[in-house]
């Protein structure tokens, strides 16, 4: 007993027992079985309290997220101090003012079991056990995110391990489908735990000497699909990384300079963090009048030596005592960020909340406020020294940072100059008048930058191109200072408008100032360039309008999907006929196929001579992107094309083989039936590539040389398909019909006649969800996960792979002759 009462010490001095309802002591030791309890607490953060009954206490952890049912969900779980057993019966309101106030209920409870000693697996950091309990059953495990024995609020993952417990999260989720109290219930009955699986802690690691940070990406809209990502306030300061070993703490900038020196006030603060070594990034800023962070402020901070005002903004730790946390999840990762900031935290030292939001509401609630705008992250985004797609930034106005190149004199009663030079790089190095901006400044900053600018004073423009005559140069400078500037829009001719200086950046080199260019990922930058200002300049209407309910997606976001893949998809259109499915009212209206064009209704479309499809109005073609845009406004939702080019229409250079599950085919049964057309396809001497449709099925697309005919080449392909249904029945059809097709696959060869289509790679699909259709390679087929694995909101994440599964196409065309042979199967004419 007197083990218990001090291993309850603490839970004792954080209650006052005359204020708060809870129980001080009681409760009796299980003698054959041990208890536990999972509490839910409304406190100032919905949470829930798990509970291990064990040597005469509960041992006890704090559960943001809750128990989950499904193995891939790992949930963090907080130590906190033990209980008294007389706790696990405890429902109630601890009421405002003490610790942990809040309405508390027993969600579940019951007995567990732990499998080996229990005292050797909390000491190790790795408890594994069985629960018996009303909601919670099976086997289980709390793995220890921290090497450190004994430590106070230490991290754990709370995980379900692999038995006939497992209920996959999409398709139940316990904590809303039973979310109520079980006192009153009967004790739960016994069942057998199945067997488990391995589980691993993150990966030990020493603490690296250096850390380059993950970069947002700067996007024009959020996501059509919010669920999986959690938002963040945008904190207008410097980046900071902060690496801590022991007592010795060292800041440094996104560019790698030591600002230790510069910073000594929160160097000491983070020397009172309880953790023994740590890789942490944030943001520094001095908050303003209103609360929001006010840059020019942080400026004069450090200009004066005031630097006791800076406070660091915490919003992610990639390492964490002796531990690689960069590939645990985004959000469990900010739950271990939390967990270092006691009661007692030192003022200067905040984390940045993560909010489970909608993006565009908190976009306005951000502009009220005065921020600059809002950052996303991928709840089970992994960490990445780079510029990354999983974090994104969207900014209420446009704001960035300008080279400065020169400025004019100054006019009236002002001192100092008129407006400052503006310039960016260009991707080859050279820097690009951009306008100019000549207000957002006092008297003592005009005085400040004046003579910095005396001191930087170059006899000639350091601008690639003179600028406009209309602009009266007082001097030019060295381009050497960086300013950051918000401003109104771009023009056509890349000058801004409407700026308004922010202040002078010390954190980055000139040399590295660009243009920022909304949703441009670094590694597609070569692949997927933005579009060419004709299409810029297409006029989008009724963008607001929803198109796909299912994802909330709108025709604003889908045009700007195209003009975005333009140059990924351009390859896949340009000279070759083009159909179009159109959606005028969205997909829940009336959708019509367009192969003809009657009037020039969609600019930039090129209309073919109306020879190649006799009887018809010409054909359509689609070979720029202000041609793609200009479809997208006029609602296009599909880009299907033919199997041929224009200029060779009679002879076919492709063949394609649609995959299409009937009726209660499983997905596993389309990935293995793309792997036997493979197999076939490769037997008979043909080269085969792979993409996903973009619905349920997939689509193999063979290169060939123009020997044959429409009819030829869709004869041999229906011989692929017969032999495939003949050789194995109970896979595969040759009789298309959803009849025919009920638990079979039916391998599309009608795709393959004159005047048929297939849809291109990069089209979105007018299905629910907004599928893309988007090639692969073989060796990733076991990976995906349906013929829409990617749709319009998840596509970013690919972009920067492009076309490179399809690299090759061009030099692997084939012959059919030696197919043919093989097939035992003769074209009747081959040239038709």
């Amino acid at each position: 007993m007197d083990k218990s009462r001090e291993a309850l010490a603490h839970y004792h001095r954080k209650r006052n027992f005359d204020k708060t309802p809870e129980p001080s002591e009681g409760g009796q030791s299980g003698t054959q079985t041990l208890s536990f309890v999972v509490q839910k607490h409304h406190a100032s953060r919905l949470h829930y309290d798990f509970r291990l009954e064990l040597d005469g206490t509960l041992k006890s952890w704090a559960v943001p997220k809750g128990p989950c049912l499904d193995p891939s969900v790992k949930r963090m779980a907080v130590e906190v101090e033990d209980h008294p057993l007389s706790y696990a019966g405890f429902e109630g309101t601890i009421p405002a003012g003490n610790y942990g106030a809040g309405r508390v209920i027993v969600w579940d409870r019951g007995t567990w079991e732990p499998v080996g000693d229990p005292h050797q697996g909390l000491a190790k950091g790795d408890l594994k056990f069985n629960l018996r309990g009303h909601k919670l059953r099976g086997r289980w495990v709390l793995v220890r995110m921290k090497g450190k024995e004994g430590e106070k609020k230490s991290p754990w993952l709370l995980i379900k391990e692999r038995d006939g417990e497992v209920r996959p999260v999409d398709e139940y989720d316990v904590l809303e489908a039973m979310p109520d109290s079980v006192l009153g219930l009967k004790e739960p009955s016994a069942r057998k735990p199945a067997k488990p699986a391995e589980i691993k802690p993150p990966p030990k690691a020493t603490l690296p000497a250096t850390l380059s940070p993950q970069l947002a990406t700067l996007v024009e809209a959020p996501p059509a699909h919010s669920d999986d990502w959690l938002y963040e306030l945008k904190f207008d300061g410097y980046r900071l990384l902060a690496r801590i070993e022991g007592k010795e703490v060292r800041c440094f900038t996104r560019n790698g300079h030591d600002w230790s020196d510069k910073l000594p006030e929160l160097v000491k603060a983070l020397r009172t963090l309880d953790v023994r070594s740590a890789w942490i990034d944030g943001e520094i800023v001095v908050d303003g009048e209103q609360g929001a962070p006010d840059f020019q402020a942080l400026q004069n901070a450090f200009e004066r030596s005031a630097t006791g005002r800076i406070v660091y903004w915490m919003f992610d730790v990639p390492y964490l005592d002796g531990h690689d946390l960069r590939e645990t999840p985004f959000e469990q990762r900010t739950v271990l960020l939390r967990g270092l900031l006691g009661e007692k935290a030192p003022p200067q030292l905040r984390v940045s909340e993560a909010f489970d939001a909608a993006p565009r509401d908190l976009l306005a609630a951000a502009a009220r406020l005065g921020f600059e705008g809002i950052v996303g992250k991928k709840r089970d985004s992994a960490y990445v020294s780079r510029r990354s797609p999983s974090w994104i930034k969207l900014k209420n106005g446009l704001r960035q940072e300008f080279v400065i190149g020169g400025y004019t004199a100054p006019a009236g009663s002002r001192n100092g100059f008129g407006s400052l030079l503006l310039g960016v790089h260009d991707g080859s190095g050279k820097l690009q008048y951009s306008g100019n901006v000549g207000t957002g400044f006092d008297e003592a900053r005009l005085s400040d930058l004046k003579k910095q600018l005396d001191a930087l004073a170059a006899p000639s423009s350091p601008f690639a191109q003179a600028v406009p005559t209309t602009v009266k140069v007082a001097q030019w400078v060295k381009p050497r200072l960086v300013a950051e500037v918000a401003f109104g829009e771009w023009t056509r001719d890349g000058r801004i408008r409407h700026s308004v200086f922010q202040g002078l950046r010390t954190d980055k080199p000139a040399s590295q100032i660009e243009r920022e260019k909304p949703a441009a990922a670094p590694k597609a930058a070569a692949k997927a360039t933005p579009a060419t200002p004709a299409a810029a300049r297409v006029r989008v209407t009724h963008a607001e309008r929803i198109i796909d309910k299912a994802s909330g997606t709108t025709k604003g976001e889908l045009v700007a999907y195209y003009q975005r893949i333009a140059p990924l998809m351009l390859p896949h259109l340009k000279g070759r006929p083009v159909s179009l499915l159109r959606a005028p009212e969205g997909l829940a209206g009336e959708l019509f196929f367009q192969k003809h064009a009657q009037r020039r209704e969609i600019p930039g479309l090129t209309l073919l001579d109306a020879e190649l499809d006799r009887d018809h109005e010409p054909l359509l073609q689609i070979d720029t992107d202000a041609a793609l845009v200009s479809a997208a406004q006029m609602n296009t939702v599909e880009l299907h094309t033919w199997n041929a080019t224009s200029s060779a229409i009679a002879k076919p250079e492709r063949v394609c083989f649609d995959l299409d599950p009937g009726e209660g085919v499983p997905w596993p049964r389309v990935q293995e039936a793309a792997l036997l057309v493979q197999a076939l396809l490769d037997e008979l001497g043909l080269a085969p590539f792979l993409k996903t449709s973009g619905g349920k099925g997939l689509h193999v697309v063979v290169p060939l040389k123009r020997h044959y005919g429409w009819d030829a080449v869709k004869d041999l392909s229906q011989a692929v398909v017969v032999h495939l249904a003949q050789t194995i029945p109970d896979r595969f059809v040759a009789k298309s019909g959803p009849k025919n097709r009920i638990g079979k696959i039916f391998v599309d060869y009608l795709r393959n006649g004159f005047g048929a289509t297939t849809v291109a790679a990069w089209s979105v699909r007018a299905r629910p969800g907004l599928g893309v259709s988007v090639p692969v390679e073989w060796d990733e087929l076991p990976a995906l996960k349906s013929g829409a694995h990617w749709t319009l909101p998840t596509i970013e994440e690919r972009i920067a792979i492009g076309n490179d599964p399809w690299a090759e196409m061009d030099k692997r065309r084939s012959g059919l002759a030696a197919a043919m042979r093989k097939l035992g199967f003769k074209p009747a004419n081959p040239s038709t």
